[in-house]
């Protein structure tokens, strides 16, 4: 499969690995920071509010377990499509993989609706079950509110975003995340600071931001240079099509909304034994966590086309050397992300509020404990991303339950029974799943690789 762009061919059969997943990785990691930005810079500015800062902070925190899973539905049709609908490209099949887009298009836009319609009626009720208090409820339900009303926004944009990465098309795809960051970047400050309008503001900015990005997609998926075309006739929901994404989707989907999860049990076992400080310090330590996964997920899209397509054209070694190559980068990122969190973790803190001492002494001895294992997280997220770019759906989901189901969420609430330190014991939980989840999934993924590659398809 060859695609053209500036009088540039990428021909994801027959070029050079290396050279292939540095000019698709390079512009899904920028991306991929990018996005990051996207995710934190609300953080940024609100724990920068004066006076209020730290503790808006933990309102915004408290909305993390409900905008995770509006990601997660996203991540459910985009990450669960893109792949098939590669696949089907490498096999020449290019009607079935537009199908498969036309289907995602219209489950994503009825999933947004009723996402809205759930959180704006039960969002509040929410919100104190997921560990608010008196003090910090209004700060997360006046940022809320107006967050969700932009579903639709957030999911077709980053649903979407997938089918056009998937292509190739690895520019245009980190164009949609630099469009709204940089809209969103330049807007927060604007109706946070300039307009008076604290948390409301910062979710103002976002969806607004998101609304341009979903544009942007739109009119690519549209347009006159993607194979894959959202048209009419494609845009209704055929099981054929649906029910293979969703088996290969359930895996991102489980790892995004387990986020959930997990940032629910944080939050309730932190307020319990450190009460709204500790809430935001794990708003700051899940921040910086992001700086370490966000670029591992770019590197991981930017080598799905190429082991997606070569797999789908039965070209093991190809798949092999894309891999191994992966594996290697990731692996070297995540060790020296760690190395610099371990050794200066005060630095990190500093970015997202410098005036509440007792937040800052906090976050500063937690996040060594909290990332201690984060070092591993590159080899786990090269096996996890490999495993859904080959369609492995069943193995991607068992590993994406095995580190936040089967282990960090029971030890959240087991460790501190065992730890005089209840704090500590509860940043630990992080720390321990990574471990022995990242060890677990390396070993079974190269126990499975050879197997999988030896399979018809």
């Amino acid at each position: 499969m060859t695609f053209e762009k500036k009088n540039q061919k990428t021909d994801l059969g027959t070029d050079p690995v290396g050279k292939l997943l540095l000019k698709l990785a390079v512009p899904a990691i920028l991306a991929q920071l990018v996005n990051m930005l996207y995710n934190i810079v609300d953080r940024i500015y609100i724990g920068h509010i004066k006076g209020t800062g730290a503790i808006a902070l933990t309102g915004i925190g408290l909305c993390l377990p409900m905008i995770l899973l509006i990601m997660a539905f996203s991540a459910l049709m985009g990450m669960g499509g893109a792949p098939k609908a590669a696949i089907y490209m490498g096999k020449g099949d290019l009607e079935s993989a537009r199908k498969t887009l036309g289907s995602c298009v219209v489950m994503l836009a009825g999933m947004a609706v009723i996402l809205t319609a759930v959180f704006l009626i039960f969002g509040k009720e929410l919100l104190y079950l997921f560990g608010a208090s008196d003090n910090t409820i209004n700060y997360a339900w006046s940022y809320l509110r107006i967050y969700v009303c932009g579903s639709i926004f957030v999911m077709l944009s980053m649903g979407l975003n997938s089918f056009i990465t998937t292509q190739g098309f690895s520019m245009v795809g980190m164009g949609t995340i630099l469009i709204g960051a940089v809209t969103n970047i330049i807007l927060d400050p604007v109706f946070i600071f300039g307009f008076h309008m604290g948390v409301s503001g910062a979710a103002l900015a976002t969806i607004l931001s998101q609304a341009i990005s979903a544009v942007w997609v739109l009119k690519f998926l549209r347009g006159k240079k993607t194979q894959l075309r959202i048209e009419k006739k494609y845009l209704q929901m055929e099981r054929k099509y649906v029910l293979p994404v969703l088996a290969l989707g359930v895996s991102p989907f489980v790892m995004q909304s387990t986020e959930s999860l997990i940032n629910i049990s944080y939050n309730t076992s932190l307020y319990k034994y450190g009460g709204d400080i500790a809430v935001s310090a794990i708003t700051i330590l899940s921040s910086v966590m992001q700086m370490i996964f966000l670029p591992l997920i770019g590197l991981g899209q930017g080598s799905q086309p190429i082991i997606s397509y070569n797999y789908g054209a039965r070209n093991n070694e190809r798949v092999k050397k894309a891999f191994w190559l992966l594996f290697l980068v990731s692996m070297g990122f995540a060790v020296a992300f760690w190395a610099v969190v371990m050794m200066v973790p005060g630095m990190f803190v500093q970015i997202f509020n410098n005036s509440s001492q007792e937040l800052h002494d906090m976050a500063s001895w937690a996040m060594r404990i909290f990332l201690a294992g984060a070092f591993a997280m590159g080899g786990q997220m090269a096996c996890q991303q490999t495993f859904l770019a080959l369609g492995q759906a069943k193995a991607s989901l068992f590993f994406a339950c095995f580190r936040k189901l089967m282990l960090m969420i029971p030890l959240i609430f087991v460790l501190p029974v065992f730890i005089e330190n209840k704090l500590m014991a509860v940043f630990l939980a992080e720390a321990v799943s990574d471990l022995l989840a990242a060890a677990a999934t390396v070993v079974t993924f190269l126990i499975l690789f050879p197997r999988i590659l030896k399979k018809e398809r």
